[in-house]
């Protein structure tokens, strides 16, 4: 990869350095996936093989669930789908392994034939992506045993399988390396194994932005990048307070940051403002809402796949009552709750009150996110088309310009995803 080396750091381990400068904008590198699996809820919206949006897609004659472009996709995806494809008509509804499981199945297919380096393992090689394993706690190994048992139970008819210390290690590789693949409103797609990407070290403070173009990542300048400097992406939403941002960092990928901005702490005071009052909120009564506010954004992520929309909308609201009495509208853990809110309130058809949440979020956004952010951008894209579907086309003109502008330098001029937002602004303003 031109411009591109791996180095060994002193404090992070392996990692990407530059051997010459890159500009805002600018793409690094872009690396196809190993092994990739489009999400069983996306099937029927997007290509299998190349996650093409699109219509009308050919559905495989034997198992009906998969959907592709054309011949050629189908033909390209048969060596992993002909894994599941006969397995989901044996199963039928009983058919359900996890995203981790279906993916892990293609990733030792795969092996088991390849015989040199492919184009994703330039720099590393999938095995030597670290695992961690012997990190993970009980709850951890469960959920990687329940996935094992998943892959014996759907997958033994087209598979040999390691042992289970391997599987095991395979697992936690894909937990720790594997990169959700998102849309231009970070939708999430499917997932996939980057070897070469997943080199790629954390900093809360990014000077590149991994997006996707298909199923391939691109890996772009978000920030003037120097000649020496370490390749930076953030492996967690940065919004969130410095001990946030670790607990999620440890949780997810055993360290804990030491970069500028953890050191300094220096926008948590922004980001847990507390609102103003004559007289101040006593430092106990704010410790005691930042753990209810922790507590309510826990259980909101556990209950969102069972709670009814109206449910969920419910809870947004009465937290967002209990919370504003000592947190101001700009604290990140109201942001939370709003963003959720307003996704509640499109899903249920309410798109007002939608818009009316996205609203207060913009400003805040803007402040607290770094330049070019997909989030900001992924708001500016959803308030836009709100807008527009509630007939304000000047207000989502506008929203989808801001998030054009963004999208411009993330995803670069010519990705599919900027060229049919340009042609759909141009469209709307004439």
């Amino acid at each position: 990869m031109d411009g591109i080396e791996r180095f060994d750091s002193r404090d992070k381990g392996r990692g990407l350095r530059v051997s010459r400068s890159f500009r805002v904008g600018e793409l690094l590198f872009s690396c196809p996936p190993f092994c990739h699996v489009l999400s069983a809820s996306e099937r029927g919206q997007h290509c299998e093989f190349c996650f093409s949006r699109k219509e009308s897609l050919a559905r495989c004659g034997k198992c009906k669930k998969a959907f592709y472009c054309d011949v050629k996709c189908q033909k390209d995806d048969w060596a992993a789908h002909k894994l599941e494809c006969s397995a989901m008509v044996a199963f039928g509804d009983k058919w359900r392994p996890s995203e981790s499981s279906r993916l892990v199945a293609r990733i030792l297919a795969k092996k088991k034939t390849q015989k040199e380096r492919c184009a994703s393992e330039k720099i590393l090689l999938v095995g030597e992506m670290l695992s961690h394993v012997e990190e993970m706690d009980d709850e951890k190994r469960d959920r990687s045993r329940a996935d094992a048992a998943g892959l014996h139970r759907f997958y033994s008819k087209h598979l040999d399988f390691p042992d289970s210390k391997e599987l095991l290690s395979l697992f936690s590789q894909v937990s720790c390396n594997g990169f959700s693949i998102e849309d231009e409103e970070l939708s999430h797609l499917g997932t996939a194994v980057y070897p070469d990407v997943a080199l790629i070290n954390h900093s809360c403070v990014p000077n590149v932005i991994v997006t996707f173009n298909g199923t391939r990542a691109d890996v772009r300048a978000v920030d003037h990048v120097k000649t020496g400097d370490e390749v930076l992406i953030s492996y967690i939403d940065p919004l969130y307070p410095t001990d946030d941002r670790n607990a999620r960092l440890r949780e997810a990928y055993y360290f804990a940051c030491r970069c500028q901005e953890c050191r300094t702490r220096s926008n948590d005071a922004l980001k847990l403002k507390v609102r103003k009052r004559r007289e101040p909120v006593a430092a106990e009564a704010v410790s005691a809402m930042l753990r209810y506010a922790r507590k309510t954004i826990s259980d909101f992520r556990g209950l969102k796949a069972v709670k009814t929309p109206g449910e969920l909308l419910e809870m947004c609201e009465k937290s967002l009552e209990e919370m504003g009495g000592v947190l101001d509208d700009a604290n990140v853990f109201m942001l939370h709750m709003s963003y959720q809110a307003m996704g509640v309130c499109a899903y249920r058809g309410d798109l007002r009150a939608a818009v009316r949440y996205g609203e207060k979020l913009l400003k805040p956004f803007t402040c607290l996110y770094p330049a070019y952010s997909l989030n900001v951008a992924s708001l500016y894209l959803k308030l836009g088309r709100l807008d527009l579907a509630l007939d304000r086309r000047a207000e989502g003109v506008s929203a989808l310009n801001k998030a054009l502008s963004i999208m411009e330098v993330a995803h670069g001029n010519e990705h599919p995803y900027v060229r049919e937002l340009r042609k759909h602004i141009k469209q709307t303003s004439m």
